[in-house]
């Protein structure tokens, strides 16, 4: 069930969107060759514990979730879970911020170049930031979760690139995964229509190869099947009488 949220609840979720940027604008500094993951977790974590949230990831799913972001490195798409490895020149970091504050959710991730990476990489990142914006236009009072969908889709593919199927962006505010699903492919004037008072959270999942991807034996990372590359590009929006509007922003 779709729950729409009053206009006190989404400055609520904008609250904690600020958090979640702010603490995505310190990972991003703090990403350079030579860290370990487990660094930027433990960052975020005291960032979103000191500003008197809680860390949306953690413990979340079955098996529970260990960490309170997610770090996945070159071909891993979502998931990756912070640990020891070091952040290499050339690499691909994607993060995922999640916070609960005051009962209300937030959820955003970007794509880092590690040091300076290669044109496809950056071509790569751009798209998939470009892909957002376009199915944030679409998410307009009156449209349907398929006009969102196919915006997103249709520019990745533009690039001949691979959208991934199996993931897709939420519903999100009272709960971290609420009602709707927001796939990043579909069809024009498909699924739910959109209604002043939805907050979703957009999150084109991009392969630089093939759209299909798998799940590792920690039973949370998941990977390109082909083992290309893949960028994560995700903010919290809501739709109001006057367009979308981004919550999770400084």
């Amino acid at each position: 069930m779709i729950r729409l949220k009053s206009k006190d609840d989404i400055l609520r979720i904008r609250k904690a969107g600020r958090l979640v940027a702010e603490v995505l604008a310190a990972l991003r500094e703090k990403a350079r060759p030579g860290v370990e993951t487990i660094e930027l977790d433990r960052l975020a974590h005291s960032m979103i514990v000191r500003a008197g949230a809680v860390p949306s990831f953690l413990g979340y799913g079955n098996p529970p979730y260990p960490a309170a972001i997610c770090t996945s490195i070159d071909d891993e798409v979502v998931h990756g879970i912070p640990g020891h490895r070091r952040l290499v020149e050339g690499s691909l970091l994607s993060v995922d911020v999640g916070a609960c504050l005051d009962g209300f959710h937030a959820d955003a991730a970007r794509t880092f170049a590690i040091g300076k990476v290669s044109p496809a990489a950056e071509q790569l990142i751009r798209v998939t930031e470009e892909s957002f914006w376009k199915g944030f236009a679409a998410a307009i009072t009156g449209n349907r979760i398929g006009d969102v969908s196919n915006a997103v889709q249709a520019h990745a593919e533009s690039f001949g690139y691979g959208v991934v199927r199996q993931l897709t962006g939420h519903g999100v505010g009272y709960q971290l995964h609420e009602d709707p699903d927001v796939p990043n492919f579909g069809s024009r004037g498909r699924g739910p229509r959109i209604e002043h008072g939805l907050v979703i959270a957009v999150e084109p999942m991009i392969n630089a190869g093939g759209a299909d991807v798998e799940i590792l034996d920690d039973e949370w990372t998941i990977v390109t099947r082909d083992g290309s590359p893949s960028s994560h590009f995700e903010h919290t929006l809501a739709v109001t009488e006057d367009g979308p509007v981004v919550l999770t922003v400084e």
